[in-house]
């Protein structure tokens, strides 16, 4: 199967300098797999040739004169840049040259411009951010990350069936756990609107265990967990700082002395190990789940690693039609409704 897919290469806080490492890296990596690069011809045409590489038959570049920056205004971005490269490349997606895009640019305007041109799927009234959290038994698909600040209970239902389809799609999971993230895990717990969407999940046919707390999404114990934006947003933001204030913490014990220096030495092995499996590279790539179309958020300060990652994000939910199996479960409800 040709599967293409198109990166918004001027897009984040590096743009084209990791974004065509990452791209061809995995052009050799998946030979089936076909990239087009959108930008400013000149400069990505520039940068191919620094890493000894050309426009060829797998390899494409599509011209786009404008940027959009990470701080501009979504809605402004919307009406006046309509040749910036992160709109050509959801354009292509529209129009059927690409089977998804690829962004690390500003996420809300690709949030406003992606539900713009592609539309909803019927029976979604906004899109959600969702993504992969390593977890101890596995991982947690989380939704929403920051799209949607203020949801209703039937908008958290509905992430909940998208979230439900994604993760029995790229997981092969095929009747996913879904909970809501709480305050508690009692059922008097929580605001109106958690408890009446706690309703319309236990009255669905999604395998539905109930809530979970902030603790919970870190044990794997759940597949997919349900919150709104501003909830969501907080603790992925929240668990970065953690993240960091933990990898701090042990490089200056294992500097301040000679015995730590020893410790870091021996235990090098075990830290790699570690490090590899809650490396956060390889949890880049945060799906926008209810458009009629594959659109794939990339961290904006990815790498060329962790941009790598995103792509193969796009690459299997391509593959898994992850759009079209959420329209047919809520296809599905709305016939049992």
């Amino acid at each position: 199967m040709k599967l293409t897919l198109a990166l918004d290469a001027m897009g984040g806080d590096h743009g084209p300098a990791e974004i065509i490492p990452a791209a061809l890296y995995t052009l050799d990596k998946y030979k089936d797999l076909h990239l087009i690069l959108v930008g400013q011809e000149d400069i990505l045409t520039k940068i191919l040739s620094a890493h000894g590489a050309s426009i060829n038959e797998r390899l494409a570049v599509h011209h786009a004169s404008q940027n959009i920056e990470m701080h501009e205004s979504p809605a402004l971005a919307l009406r006046n840049k309509k040749d910036s490269s992160m709109r050509v490349a959801i354009e292509l997606v529209k129009e059927g040259t690409a089977n998804a895009c690829v962004s690390a640019g500003n996420t809300g305007a690709l949030m406003v411009i992606a539900r713009y041109v592609l539309k909803m799927l019927p029976g979604i009234d906004r899109p959600a951010i969702c993504t992969t959290m390593p977890g101890i038994k596995g991982d947690t698909h989380l939704l929403d990350l920051g799209a949607n600040i203020d949801s209703s209970s039937e908008q958290l239902f509905q992430f909940a069936v998208m979230g439900s389809e994604l993760t029995s799609a790229v997981n092969n999971k095929p009747n996913p756990t879904v909970a809501l993230l709480n305050v508690g895990a009692e059922e008097i717990k929580g605001n109106d609107r958690v408890k009446q969407a706690s309703i319309l999940l236990s009255n669905s046919h999604l395998n539905y265990v109930g809530f979970v707390e902030g603790n919970d999404i870190y044990t794997g114990k759940v597949d997919v967990i349900v919150c709104d934006g501003f909830v969501g947003n907080i603790a992925l933001k929240a668990s970065e700082g953690v993240a960091e204030l933990l990898s701090y913490h042990a490089r200056m014990k294992f500097r301040e002395s000679v015995y730590g220096r020893l410790v870091a030495l021996i235990s090098t092995p075990v830290l790699k190990e570690i490090r590899r499996k809650i490396d956060p590279r390889r949890y880049n790539g945060a799906s926008l789940l209810g458009l009629r179309g594959i659109v794939i958020k990339s961290h904006g300060g990815a790498d060329n690693v962790s941009f790598a990652y995103a792509i193969e994000e796009a690459i299997l939910e391509v593959e898994k039609n992850v759009p079209q199996r959420i329209s047919s479960e809520l296809e599905k409800i709305f016939a049992e409704g």
